[in-house]
């Protein structure tokens, strides 16, 4: 029997058919074939919101091609990615290719692995109708927001824009926490901290005060913290109470799409655009040495933690071997996903537990290897046994006042001998001590300190935010951030998200006229709308009718009230050297820039030079803020191209004092610190540095 199989990537194409026998031929489709035309609207609104399709421009040689190739074969198998939108591409072949609705066609497999993909092929199913109703639903959803609402935006604001179901709220997230930055006012309290020992300099610790009379005691300003270091100064410091406990600290749960992310961003830098083209890559298909390929990670796209059995067990044997049976838990960790998680996925894992990422190294870009390596190690930490620590809890006694130490001692590491995640405790030791003990004072330590704003959002923090409020899916989270950054809504500075003028208004006008789209538990409900039809729960058309009952007399209302806005130009001094008309900020995808107002006549540009005040260590010339093709910052001197000194973090005006290069300011909000640009050099220190006062 000939067999036609068409997948959507031609990567994919390849690995699939070295799985396959030789009567087997694999296509692919490039992505959609077919969707609603671009320069309409393309939905009956009068017909139960029926959609208009055609052939995407361009893809008509391809569609061609497989509908001569589904003629000569006698058995069509579609195996798009196991998702909604896999779905709803398959749904289009098949109508295209004139295929009965009662044709087995369906083939899908969670990991493209020799196994797992011969076992799919055994068992094709029908087209699930529901999930492509509810991708065709979303599709709906959106191109009646964003083509009706985006000519509003055109006509009173700027040609060019577009409001989006999804998008708008992410905007509106990112004005609204700008709000409560501005909006912040920093209170002030202090900390003291008493350096104290038991007998000689190798048993000092510190504690923290506590209590004053055994009540929690808040230090808020400068003349109450001198009154309590005159109280405690003179004060016999004595153990009052020892609390030893045994605490298990659990590991995380294996990635989903967000989670990845997250973690891809904070521990190697990666934008989420990136992460995900290369766990696309990781999970189609790699050369592995002998003429095999396939997939090193399982389907990408995923917000469940589920794992096989199979994948449990492979795990298990391989931690028992390497570390001791001590490692494996007596039972199968168990994670619960959140809320409207589709069960059906597992959580991105290794396809093969076996293939450790060293042995990888060889076939795997330095990148690749990066994400794999966290992938691997993130799974098999999360198959591994807790890791337990003793914790003791020390109460001391000053006079009136109460301070408290922790230690924490690692007995057992678990899971930490895989992986550890970000923000987990190292250990922190007490010397040997005993209640009533008297402890000698070394010094009081008092810092003032300030509360912080909340931070702006990255990459990491927005996706974890829309994942924790249902809004969009896995698949949406990188066409989200790309749609506010190309539209200008957004800027990225300092690998953050700062909102321009025009996403201001935007919301702004948003939250008056169209109060639903911007709000974001009304699109966090629609989302779980659209799993209820996924489920066969609700019906497509209803949930149309109920959303646009509301909206179109939204739409109406808009259309008549909405007036012409002018985005007001902020002058600069600067004047343009071509027509002499003073300059103007403009805000781009890559923040702001200069450009002249007589556009389109005068189109000169100039990129916005901000000065560190820092002088170039190679040629004196001023240390500038500059920005990569891809928007990252770094710092370059003023005299490039002639001086081509960089670094990427700000540089300070004062030198190293160990080695004498310059010092530069690491972006850590957490942990900021100041360190050596000298690689050779280690000098490193906390910012800002402690105040002390001698005991």
């Amino acid at each position: 029997m000939s067999c036609l199989v068409i997948v959507e990537s031609p990567s994919k194409a390849r690995t699939i058919k070295k799985f396959l026998g030789r009567n087997y031929r694999v296509l692919a489709s490039q992505g959609h074939l077919i969707d609603l035309p671009r320069s309409q609207l393309g939905i009956d609104l009068e017909d139960s919101f029926s959609p208009r399709y055609i052939t995407i421009r361009g893809k008509g040689q391809i569609l061609k091609e497989l509908r001569e190739a589904g003629k000569k074969a006698e058995q069509v198998y579609l195996a798009a990615d196991p998702d909604r939108e896999g779905e709803a591409i398959c749904w289009h072949l098949s109508q295209a290719l004139k295929m009965g609705e009662d044709w087995p066609c369906r083939v899908e497999f969670n990991e493209i692995t020799k196994t797992a993909v011969q076992e799919a092929f055994k068992n094709p199913r029908l087209i699930d109708q529901n999930r492509v109703d509810a991708q065709q639903a979303r599709r709906i959803l959106d191109r009646l927001v964003g083509y009706q609402i985006s000519p509003l935006l055109w006509r009173n604001i700027r040609s060019g824009l577009s409001a989006g179901r999804v998008q708008s709220v992410a905007v509106r997230l990112i004005c609204d926490r700008e709000d409560e930055i501005n909006s912040f006012t920093p209170q002030e309290y202090w900390t003291l901290e008493a350096l104290l020992q038991v007998n000689g300099p190798e048993t000092r610790f510190k504690a923290v005060l506590d209590r004053h009379l055994r009540k929690k005691i808040n230090l808020t300003g400068r003349v109450q913290t001198d009154a309590v270091i005159a109280a405690v100064k003179s004060a016999d410091f004595t153990v009052e109470q020892i609390a030893r406990t045994r605490r298990r600290r659990r590991p995380s749960p294996p990635f989903t799409t967000s989670s990845m992310q997250q973690e891809a961003s904070s521990k190697l830098g990666f934008t989420s655009r990136k992460t995900m083209a290369l766990a696309q890559q990781l999970y189609e298909g790699i050369n592995i040495g002998a003429g095999e390929t396939v997939g090193l990670i399982t389907y990408i796209r995923t917000d469940a933690t589920r794992v096989s059995q199979q994948a449990q067990a492979e795990a298990r044997d391989l931690i028992a071997a390497r570390f001791g049976a001590d490692f494996a838990p007596e039972k199968p960790p168990h994670y619960r996903s959140r809320k409207g998680a589709q069960e059906a996925h597992e959580a991105i894992r290794p396809t093969a537990a076996h293939r450790e990422p060293g042995a990888m190294q060889a076939y795997l870009t330095r990148d690749q290897l990066r994400l794999y390596k966290l992938i691997w190690d993130r799974f098999m930490a999360s198959q591994m046994a807790p890791a337990v620590y003793d914790q003791v809890r020390v109460h001391i006694a000053a006079g009136d006042y109460s301070f408290k130490a922790v230690g924490s001692t690692l007995q057992f590491p678990g899971f930490l001998i895989v992986y550890r995640a970000g923000g987990q405790d190292e250990d922190t030791t007490l010397p040997p001590l005993q209640e009533g003990q008297k402890l000698a004072l070394v010094e009081l330590l008092p810092e003032q300190h300030f509360t912080q704003s909340p931070p702006r959002y990255n990459e990491a923090s927005l996706v974890k935010t829309l994942e924790e409020k249902g809004i969009g899916r896995p698949s949406t989270y990188v066409p989200i951030i790309e749609t506010i950054l190309s539209r200008g809504y957004v800027t990225r500075e300092n690998k953050a998200f700062a909102p321009t003028e025009l996403g201001f208004i935007v919301v702004e006008l948003m939250k008056v006229y169209f109060p639903e789209i911007i709000d974001v538990s009304f699109t966090a409900r629609m989302e779980s709308e659209l799993d209820g039809i996924a489920e066969g729960n609700l019906e497509r058309v209803a949930v149309l009718n109920n959303f646009y009952d509301t909206f179109k007399e939204r739409l109406a209302k808009a259309e008549q009230e909405i007036k012409k806005i002018e985005l007001q130009s902020e002058k600069s001094e600067e004047v343009c050297p071509r027509c002499g008309r003073n300059l103007i900020y403009k805000h781009g995808r890559f923040g702001r820039f200069l450009a002249c107002p007589g556009y389109p006549e005068c189109k000169y540009t100039k990129n916005v030079v901000r000065e560190t005040g820092v002088a170039c260590p190679l040629d004196n010339g001023i240390l500038v803020e500059r920005r990569t093709k891809k928007g990252r910052i770094f710092y370059g001197c003023s005299n490039f191209p002639r001086c081509r000194f960089s670094v990427w973090e700000k540089p300070l005006p004062k030198k190293c004092p160990v080695c004498g290069e310059l010092l530069v300011e690491t972006s850590s909000r957490k942990k900021p610190a100041v360190r050596c640009s000298n690689k050779e050099c280690a000098y490193r220190r906390a910012a800002p540095v402690e105040t002390a006062v001698d005991g």
